[in-house]
């Protein structure tokens, strides 16, 4: 099943669908009595790629995601008994014979190092597995001693492929569901691993590492200009989406 979701995640980017309508657009356009068809689905894929890649649209979904995490610190905070940072992928370089931590994975664990240091916590749980020779939770945990994290507060999952199972192994780890849990992941990435911890943990509190969001600031024309980052960006706010929608799809 997991790799039904993931395929069809693929097929729900919005590059991939503009290229497929773009090559129905073109082999309608060769058949004479297809052309009005063929012309039409080249203005969808136009007004798509264009909705997709401007700032507005991808500002939008991002708020979507983000809205219920753009506030202050909660008291609660001054409570955590575990932070768990949620990896966000790895990179193999094989010329220097090592495994990176992606921005993602970086932004997440130097945040949660920063909310370890500001508020305490008996547990540093390095959490993923990944497609990278070397673990994101052991990438991760690598980084964290090198910040400066003592060793005897890191624990790592270096099982966990995805969200659910982040969720999963913590369980595994602490019996006592009343633990006071931070989750440190993207803001648009919270809402959903918000709601599998909760599923286990009675107190749980969202910690985000960055956000999508971010307020408009007057009218600036450049905003409504296409850009290779906001698509990029709007690809990410509907592969959350979609992976939400998944999940509840799951729960049934």
């Amino acid at each position: 099943m997991e790799d039904v979701y993931l395929i069809f995640k693929s097929f729900a980017d919005p590059v991939f669908i503009i290229f497929i309508l773009l090559l129905i657009s073109l082999v309608l356009c060769f058949i004479g009595t297809k052309k009005k068809n063929g012309i039409l689905i080249l203005v969808l894929a136009i007004i798509l790629l264009y909705g997709g890649s401007i700032a507005p649209v991808a500002n939008y979904l991002a708020y979507s995601l983000e809205k219920d995490y753009l506030r202050a610190p909660s008291p609660a905070e001054n409570k955590l008994e575990v932070i768990i940072v949620l990896g966000g992928g790895v990179i193999d370089i094989n010329t220097l014979n090592s495994t990176f931590p992606s921005e993602s994975s970086a932004a997440r664990l130097l945040h949660g190092v920063s909310i370890l240091n500001k508020y305490g916590a008996k547990y540093f749980i390095c959490a993923g597995k990944g497609a990278g020779g070397i673990s994101e939770g052991e990438v991760m945990a690598r980084m964290a001693l090198e910040l400066g994290v003592p060793k005897e507060k890191i624990r790592i999952d270096a099982k966990s492929n995805n969200t659910w199972e982040h969720a999963v192994e913590l369980n595994k780890m602490f019996v006592n569901k009343n633990t006071y849990v931070g989750i440190v992941t993207s803001g648009y990435h919270m809402k959903r691993a918000e709601k599998e911890f909760k599923k286990y943990f009675r107190n749980v509190v969202p910690l985000p590492a960055s956000h999508s969001y971010a307020t408009p600031v007057g009218r600036n024309p450049v905003q409504y200009i296409p850009q290779t980052a906001a698509l990029s960006a709007t690809a990410n706010m509907l592969r959350e989406l979609i992976g939400s929608i998944w999940y509840d799809i799951k729960a049934f």
